[in-house]
């Protein structure tokens, strides 16, 4: 998992209210280019941290999973580069949501 820091985790962040936002938005909200966010949020897709929403398979909405919540609370831990991140994410969504 290879996340830039800090603008992914800027984006779980801002998406860590649990409400469903879109790249526009969100990148109003974090003062970054528009292109740009949306260049990344189907990054965090493919890594399982957020999610699209909505009617159309390409609503252009996205929520936070229980991983990007774990992700966000843990930038930190990201920063160890001894730590495997997606192993302990993965650990800790075993630990916190058992079944997902």
């Amino acid at each position: 998992m290879k996340l830039v820091t800090p603008t992914d985790f800027e984006i779980l962040s801002s998406l860590s209210d649990g409400k469903r936002n879109n790249a526009v938005n969100i990148a109003h909200e974090l003062d970054r280019d528009r292109a740009y966010i949306n260049t990344r949020l189907p990054v965090l897709k493919d890594y399982g941290l957020v999610e699209t929403v909505g009617p159309a398979p390409n609503s252009g909405l996205y929520e936070i999973t229980a991983k990007g919540k774990i992700a966000a609370e843990n930038q930190s831990t990201y920063a160890d580069e001894e730590t495997d991140f997606e192993a302990f994410l993965d650990s800790k969504v075993r630990e916190e949501h058992p079944g997902e």
